[in-house]
């Protein structure tokens, strides 16, 4: 692992010149991105990082996507369980899961929320019982994104139920592909299947994947939550491969070449970074196409759009110069979760009402969608409405709007905390979801 210079981006390209084949394997691309540091960047170089922040981290994103080069792994192996490792596992365990991380090996899934332990996490009732050298996880998880495609899961369980709810759970590292563990895709109102519930009985897991110590999850799991509040929140950005990693989706030895789009001419190349559109740009060209432009009310949410996404960037501009002097912005992760919560809400009201009456129309399976289109000589409906079905989910995952409006009164502001705090009673005395 390198340490970074003061341009990355400088940096990077040189080694882009001289490490991209489009000739490699996925997997042999990956080995030299992830193992140089520049697939997962904002991990510390002693984990196969570079230390960068993540405005930083998403501009090397882009640029080797810009550059013609196949994007680093994605997911939240990279997004969630690496810097959960990196910040709570030994050497020897980031070595073990960080490395697969990073060069795509492995595919990660997140075995949080239950039925009964949703925004209360810490109510959570999966057991693990300790067998030997290996504990015995019995329970259910639901909302598990994108678990049909994993490989390793992200578990919290309950290891001692004497112990107060938050100090009885344990963070581990579960293999998905033992027999133990039963997924159920969750059919959701978009047409789609990205969540999962997931059946543990009897499965196992080695006390080498307990992360951090037993019975002392919640610190890893607050690690693993700050970063996916991070991640979802407003102004993260990001620039994603072509490629899924893990075994379960069979890409790792393909071409690494036939997964990426042609690369810019030179003339056309420069050295600052190109911005994806902002969702107020394309709703304003959505907006002028079907001549609702003048609309003030249009309009007026157009700006609400446009300030809320300048907001974010501001603040993710902030937290980066804080950062670099050693400080750091208190709530900032769940301030942009919330932003997020109101842009998604913005964007499917706005979207909606420039669609009118169409906005009722959806296609759930792609020959509906082309029918639609078809019909409606208007190619932007199924995103608009797909968009507008979806953004009831993000203020809901990762942590709802009222738990980040807790956490920040609490925690960041000092407010008093809900009344009948119940931190210091034994799991097994609570009543049922309190």
């Amino acid at each position: 692992m390198t340490t970074t210079n003061a341009d990355p981006r400088a940096e990077l390209s040189a080694w882009l010149e001289e490490n991209w084949d489009p000739e490699l394997t996925v997997s042999q691309w990956w080995e030299r991105l992830g193992t140089a540091g520049w697939a997962a960047p904002t991990l510390p170089t002693g984990a196969y990082g570079r230390g960068l922040s993540r405005s930083d981290a998403v501009a090397v994103s882009r640029q080797i996507v810009e550059f013609g080069a196949l994007g680093a792994p994605s997911g939240l192996g990279v997004l969630l369980a690496a810097p959960t490792i990196t910040t709570h596992g030994s050497q020897e365990q980031i070595d073990h899961y960080v490395k697969d991380i990073v060069t795509g090996q492995q595919a990660w899934c997140q075995l949080f929320s239950e039925p009964g332990a949703g925004s209360d996490l810490a109510g959570l009732s999966t057991k693990a019982e300790l067998d030997g050298d290996e504990w015995i996880i019995n329970g259910q998880k639901v909302w598990t994104s994108l678990g049909q495609s994993a490989d390793l899961g992200m578990l919290i369980a309950r290891t001692n139920p004497d112990a107060p709810k938050h100090q009885g759970i344990t963070w581990m590292a579960i293999d998905m592909h033992q027999s133990g563990v039963e997924l159920r895709p969750l059919k959701e109102m978009t047409g789609h299947s990205m969540f999962n519930e997931v059946f543990l009985d009897d499965a196992r897991v080695p006390s080498s994947a307990v992360i951090g110590d037993v019975n002392n999850g919640w610190a890893a799991t607050n690690t693993t939550l700050m970063n996916e509040r991070a991640g979802l929140g407003a102004g993260a950005g990001g620039a994603g491969g072509g490629a899924e990693p893990g075994t379960v989706s069979q890409q790792l030895e393909r071409r690494a070449g036939d997964l990426v789009r042609a690369p810019k001419a030179a003339s056309d190349k420069t050295d600052k970074p190109k911005k994806r559109p902002s969702g107020s740009a394309m709703l304003a060209g959505f907006a002028r196409d079907a001549g609702k432009l003048t609309d003030p009310t249009v309009r007026q949410d157009l700006m609400r759009l446009h300030i809320l996404d300048a907001v974010a960037g501001y603040n993710g501009q902030r937290l980066k110069a804080v950062k670099a002097s050693g400080g750091d912005i208190p709530g900032m992760a769940n301030i942009s979760k919330l932003q997020m919560s109101d842009m998604v809400r913005l964007i499917r009201d706005l979207g909606l009402r420039i669609l009118g009456p169409a906005g009722t129309l959806h296609g759930y399976t792609p020959e509906q969608t082309e029918a639609l289109n078809k019909a409606t000589g208007n190619p932007m409906l199924g995103m608009v409405t797909g968009q507008a079905l979806y953004a009831q989910a993000p203020p809901i995952y990762g942590g709802t709007d009222q738990i980040q409006r807790n956490i920040i009164g609490e925690r960041v502001l000092g407010l008093p905390k809900e009344p009948g705090d119940t931190k210091n009673v034994p799991f097994s005395e609570l009543p049922k979801n309190v």
